[in-house]
């Protein structure tokens, strides 16, 4: 079955390019953030947006509804008042961390501008990698 990426980007994808299809993927300004975040745990959407401070809420919700679509992240919808809603990576997206590491630790060293220290929801992960 084809991911919703793919099928939107049918069209620009060169040939069978491996690198066009993870991007295709993980494409997408705040893609690789979101799973950065929700490597380690849960987090629900208020977190997720608290956290990645320039993203909206729609394109929040657009992001983790695409990831969802492709198989990248679970949601989980917990029947309580008020609901609760959390978001997990699923064992199919865990293959995309290696990715997201390496550039995680690309940036680390090229960083023209290196913050003192990383933003909240990156330090959080900066043990595990």
């Amino acid at each position: 079955m084809e991911s919703k990426a793919v099928r939107k980007n049918k069209d620009f994808m060169p040939g069978n390019c491996p690198v066009a299809y993870t991007m295709n993927i993980i494409g997408g300004k705040w893609k690789p953030s979101i799973i950065h975040m929700i490597r380690t745990d849960r987090n629900r959407y208020s977190l997720l947006l608290k956290n990645i401070t320039e993203i909206s809420k729609q394109t929040l919700t657009n992001q983790l509804r695409e990831m969802e679509m492709d198989g990248i992240l679970e949601r989980i919808i917990y029947p309580e008042i008020p609901p609760r809603v959390e978001y997990k990576i699923t064992p199919y997206g865990s293959t995309l961390l290696p990715i997201i590491d390496s550039m995680y630790q690309w940036a680390k060293t090229n960083m023209p501008n290196k913050p003192a220290t990383s933003s909240e929801y990156c330090s959080v992960v900066d043990n595990t990698i």
